[in-house]
């Protein structure tokens, strides 16, 4: 790097996790073996959303959207009024910053797909003028998404259902009822009902959701059974709409033996999640829903019973009431396929709730997913967003990697 011996941007607070209308703070440090002339030292802060992906045809056609959210510049070290360039001393110094997010930013968010990509990223880059190459590091934004503020996230949430269909948009149907019958290879068997129940629709990471489960197998077929927590993302381009999703967390039940009846209760611990919705922006949206799937082990459909839920990242104050703070959220996360999670240590930095008594919070890793760029350091190449996991005390879930 010649005379150019350190080069780095830090953050103020450490962990690089803001919320809007948040100071992002901070200071660059450049460090020289000799005095350089410049015409400057520039920072730029952007943030924006992308989406992209290809229709499925011979010939693919890209749908492309971008949203800005800000974008702006500043010089930290440069050269007196009619001057062109100014003399940096040898050593080492530091230039402090601040940027006050506006307020309304969605959540940061990353996602790959086929043929496609998803973003909503944050960062602050610096750049002396002289040289070719910059610095970047890029910084969470976490939109608030308060469950006290949704009154339909404490409904109870409800359905009876047993036909065999995928209905992935069930927000406003509570209950439902129809009649199904297995077919086996060789001939019809009895009927097949399932019961899913859940006591609420709102939760945040780190809460357990109580499942319950009432399933007649009145077929000739022993049934397997399992609770899937899907999250549903549906991008916008070009007057163009697609939807793609995931499995964030599976939890399976033993086996329903043929000609009987049974009830089910389970928990299912939820991973770090992006907010519902993602407020703030129009181009991306996220929805989560809870499939119960009851199937034979071997060939055949059985029944699929979802569920609509609202994930946030404030806690409805019942419930932070109900599962008190227990032991220090654990250090790391459980980890399936790519959709490792690592958790951060402990954080002060609690979101504004003002809600008293909050259960300890660490900011931890949804995903490792994230398209190579070019200029791409090892601040950028592996970074991705945070999200608050709340310890209510529950064992950390085991994270799939299924797509559908």
């Amino acid at each position: 790097m010649g005379k150019l011996k350190t080069f780095e941007i830090s953050f103020g607070n450490g962990s690089g996790v803001y919320y809007p209308g948040n100071a992002v703070d901070g200071h660059v440090t450049v460090e020289l073996t000799e005095p350089m002339k410049m015409k400057g030292i520039r920072l730029q802060f952007d943030g924006s959303a992308f989406v992209k992906w290809a229709n499925e045809t011979l010939v693919p056609r890209f749908f492309t959207s971008t949203e800005n959210y800000f974008h702006q510049e500043s010089l930290v070290f440069g050269p007196n009024e009619g001057s062109e360039t100014k003399e940096l001393p040898s050593g080492r110094h530091t230039f402090p910053f601040q940027f006050i997010l506006p307020l309304g930013l969605p959540s940061s968010f990353e996602a790959i797909y086929d043929a496609g990509t998803s973003y909503v990223r944050y960062s602050v880059s610096c750049n002396i003028d002289d040289l070719d190459n910059g610095i970047m590091r890029p910084f969470t934004v976490i939109s608030l998404l308060d469950l006290n503020q949704h009154p339909e996230s404490m409904a109870i949430n409800y359905i009876f259902l047993t036909l065999y269909i995928l209905v992935p948009f069930l927000w406003e149907s509570l209950q439902a009822t129809d009649q199904m019958r297995f077919t086996s290879l060789c001939c019809k068997s009895g009927p097949i009902q399932a019961t899913f129940k859940i006591e609420r629709q709102g939760f945040v990471p780190g809460e357990a959701i109580k499942l319950f489960a009432e399933i007649n197998n009145g077929s000739n077929e022993t049934m397997d059974a399992y609770v899937d927590l899907y999250m549903i993302r549906t991008y916008h381009a070009q007057g163009r709409s697609r939807n793609n999703g995931i499995i964030a967390a599976r939890v399976t039940c033993p086996p329903i033996e043929k000609f009987s009846e049974d009830t089910r209760t389970a928990e299912l611990v939820i991973p770090a999640l992006p907010p519902s919705f993602l407020t703030g922006c129009n181009i991306i949206d996220i929805r989560y829903l809870l499939q119960l799937t009851v199937r034979p082990l071997g060939l055949g459909l059985g029944p699929h019973v979802p569920l609509g839920i609202i994930i946030g990242n404030i806690p409805h104050v019942s419930a932070a009431q109900m599962y008190p703070p227990k032991s220090p959220p654990p250090q790391t996360m459980d980890r399936v396929h790519a959709w490792g999670t690592v958790s951060s240590p402990p954080s002060t930095e609690l979101p504004p709730s003002g809600i008293p008594n909050l259960p300890p919070i660490s900011y931890v890793r949804f995903c490792r997913y994230k398209v190579p760029e070019e200029g791409d350091d090892e601040h950028t190449a592996l970074y991705m967003p945070v999200y608050p996991y709340y310890n209510f005390g529950h064992t950390p879930v085991k994270v799939q990697n299924f797509r559908f």
